[in-house]
Formats: structure tokens, sequence, C-alpha cells
């Protein structure tokens, strides 16, 4: 299940120095490098079921809870905007489907869909690089992303997620950013308190239920501004958890992967001016 706005803006600003343009002028970057790693995810890991869940406009549950929430992002570049309907076409034209529901975002989705599917015994993969997703990491549900430089893939299971924050439980993850906080979602966290910092107290207590319940453990500043944000720390734990109970069902019959439909393929190719992609499919590719 892939992520689809975390790829778009990944492919975006991996091409701001050198931007791709249609015959009209249309910035086709983040279309094409979406469509590339999609294809390539395709033809080297061959999965029997694909679907790729978008964030929908307005607010969610975590807006109204508060506020703030994802406040200090700037807008969404007008490029992205221009971009997202072609990216559907194109995802029409393979006939993978789209995944979004009014009011919920894509992580509540894919992990909603996650769980439904580890429960039955599938093996999941999470295309994205944001690092939320490994709260939602089990024995057989994995996160699949690029490495950072964009050479090659890596997937991250259990023993990555032991190795890198120090917990048997990937669950606990939702504790440490709800210490160390999120500023790309704008969720506060606790003063002082970084990304080493939360892991060592998690690593430590526990939850941060178990944190606060034990704060006269704690010394100096970092009990100080653990006491004061003892209001502020659960509902960060609860902004950053990714919810597993969104109104999705998991049919997966629904996400059997199928023959695309060529000639509209190659309409949207041609549209986009993706020539590369064209003499591919003509090489059986």
């Amino acid at each position: 299940m892939v992520d689809a706005y975390a790829l778009i803006y990944r492919c975006y600003y991996a091409f701001m120095g050198r931007p791709m343009r249609n015959a009209e002028g249309l910035n086709t970057s983040a279309i094409f490098g979406f469509v590339k790693f999609l294809r390539d995810i395709i033809r080297k890991e061959h999965p029997h079921y694909l679907g790729v869940a978008f964030d929908t406009k307005g607010e969610t549950f975590r807006h109204q809870m508060y506020p703030l929430y994802k406040a200090n992002r700037s807008e969404t570049p007008e490029d992205i905007h221009a971009s997202v309907p072609y990216i559907k076409n194109i995802l029409k034209a393979m006939r993978i489907p789209i995944l979004e529901k009014q009011g919920w975002e894509a992580d509540d989705i894919i992990g909603t869909l996650s769980c439904k599917a580890e429960a039955r015994g599938f093996e999941v993969y999470m295309v994205t690089p944001d690092k939320d997703y490994g709260q939602l990491v089990k024995p057989n549900v994995y996160i699949y992303k690029q490495r950072k430089g964009g050479e090659g893939t890596e997937i991250i299971g259990m023993k990555q997620i032991k190795d890198y924050y120090g917990v048997d439980d990937p669950s606990l993850i939702i504790d440490i950013l709800a210490l160390w906080g999120d500023a790309s979602d704008n969720i506060p966290g606790v003063p002082g308190i970084g990304e080493k910092t939360a892991i060592k107290l998690v690593c430590e207590f526990g939850t941060v239920e178990n944190i606060l319940a034990n704060t006269d453990k704690l010394k100096g500043k970092q009990k100080e501004n653990i006491e004061a944000s003892r209001e502020q720390i659960p509902l960060s734990k609860t902004l950053a958890t990714i919810d597993l109970e969104a109104p999705v069902d998991f049919v997966p019959e629904a996400l059997v992967m199928e023959q695309p439909d060529e000639h509209e393929l190659r309409e949207c190719y041609r549209e986009m001016g993706f020539n590369m992609f064209i003499r591919e499919m003509d090489a059986g590719i």
C-alpha cells in the first residue's frame, strides 16, 4: 500500500532544481517520479495486491481535537495540486485502486487496512518515507522506502525498529513521538526533549502514562518540563497515533493487480511527454 502524497512530495522536491515539463508547460516532475517509482516496485516486487492511499481535502478529527494540527505547514505548491488529477488518471489507466476517505488521512487508511490484512495472514508493505508508520510494523507488516539519496530501497521490519529505537514493541514509537513531538505535523511534544532523550525515557519506563506516573524518578529540568506538560502529553500521543479503525473495508479481491488499459495508459503518457514509458511498453517492459 502506497502513501501517495508522501511519495508525490518526495518526487516533486527531488526534481526542484531541474523540473520536467510537457509540451503545454505543465510541471510533470512529481507525476514522472511517482509513476517511475510505482513501475519500479511492480517490476521488482511483483505484488499480487496493490492500492494507493490519498489524503483528502479538509479537516480531520485531529484538527477538531487540536486546531493547530499541521498549522505550521506551508501551502501545498500549486504544481503538486495540478499533478494529482493526472496521477489519479494514470492509476485508473493502470487499474490500481485509489484508496481515500473524506476526513481521514492516508496514514489511517493504510494503518487500518494493514492491520486487517495482517490479521488475515497477508504480508504487508507500506510504501512511505514517514517515520510515523514505524508504529504499525509487525512480524508481517513492513515499511518499504527509498534509501537516502534515492539509491535503492530498504525494508524496515521488527529488527530494524529494535536496532534504531531499542524497543521490542513498535507501538511504543507513538510514545516516543508524544515526548519528542513532530515538527512536520505540529505535534507539540515536551520542551527540551529530542529524539534521543525520548527514546531513552521510553526504553527505561515504557509508555508515557508510566513515565508520568514515575516523574519522582526524574531530575532537574527534564522532570520539570515533563510535569509541566502533563496535560499536553496525552494529546500529543493521541495526535501521533495512527487510527486503526478508519471506516474502510479490506477486500482483497478489489486490490488484485490487473492488466492496465494499455490504450488509455499510452494516452496518459503521451499527454505528459513520458516517451520513455511508452518505449518500455512497446518493448514489453
